[in-house]
């Protein structure tokens, strides 16, 4: 017989009734697997009571404020770039990374105008403010986007 949507059936023994207790004493009667008297033993005790784990779960902390999906963004001011970096070299992640003023060279990395920018360098791959920009111009440096 070819086997169709309509002839499928699933193996004996693989399906299985839910247990119906505390229906009679031939079958959990009684007290239906909940043991004698006490709080579990009573109905709209929750899994939680009935388990001994509501202290446990009252005393984790529990997640809580705002935890935003954006990368942090690590920055960087012109006065740090002014002490570690001299006339015509390029200012990239991975130099900043090299001369300790960054942690992490995947995160994405802004140049802020905090401070004065006396030598000319080129930054390239960084972010940078339009005041940081205009003071690279100042000092003879590009911004290479």
């Amino acid at each position: 017989m070819a086997i169709t949507l309509t002839t499928l059936r699933s193996a004996y023994g693989a399906k299985r009734g839910k247990r119906r207790v505390g229906r009679g004493l031939g079958s959990r009667g009684t007290t239906a697997g909940r043991g004698q008297k006490g709080q579990s033993a009573r109905s709209g005790v929750g899994g939680l009571a009935r388990l001994g784990m509501r202290h446990t779960m009252l005393a984790t902390p529990k997640l809580r404020g705002f935890n935003s999906i954006a990368p942090a963004v690590q920055s960087v001011n012109l006065q740090s770039i002014a002490s570690k970096y001299i006339a015509g070299e390029f200012v990239t992640p991975s130099t900043l990374m090299k001369k300790g003023l960054i942690t992490d060279k995947t995160l994405p990395v802004k140049i802020l105008a905090n401070g004065e920018l006396s030598v000319a360098v080129t930054v390239k791959h960084c972010a940078i403010s339009a005041a940081a920009a205009a003071k690279v111009s100042a000092a003879g440096g590009t911004v290479i986007a």
